[in-house]
């Protein structure tokens, strides 16, 4: 199943990760855990320079799905642009994506791929409103 990322969708954040050797395969070309390595490591350095840190005594953002859609292979050795986007927040939710390329191919998408997050109350293990602040970056 492919799932298309939006036309209207907000960047909210960049960087670039160098290709480990070790991110590789057996077939030579980034292993596709590593490309949610890739998306989970933008989430958090985002959430991070929000000042998004989760509270286990307090809420919080939650991962409640994930995918990747993959367009080329990404090789061993180079640096990965990704690129983080959100949209679509609801009560509880919002969505973010992520889309990946060379730095040395701008603009040629090799994967891209997104996660609903949900505002969780820790204690109470329940979703819970998104905070104004955040509801205001995701908007």
């Amino acid at each position: 199943m492919k799932i298309e990322i939006p036309e209207a969708k907000k960047l909210v954040f960049e960087m670039h990760i160098p290709i480990r050797w070790g991110d590789m395969d057996a077939m030579g070309h980034l292993n596709n855990t590593s490309y949610f390595r890739y998306l989970e490591t933008i989430r958090i350095e985002w959430f991070r320079s929000i000042g998004c840190v989760p509270d286990p005594q307090g809420e919080g953002p939650v991962i409640v799905n994930a995918f990747c859609n993959f367009y080329k292979q990404l090789e061993y050795p180079g640096d990965v642009l990704l690129k983080m986007y959100v949209s679509d927040p609801g009560r509880t939710t919002f969505e973010s994506w992520g889309t990946m390329e060379r730095v040395d191919a701008p603009g040629v998408i090799y994967a891209a791929g997104g996660a609903t997050t949900i505002w969780v109350d820790f204690p109470k293990q329940k979703a819970t409103q998104l905070p104004d602040w955040m509801r205001q970056i995701v908007s």
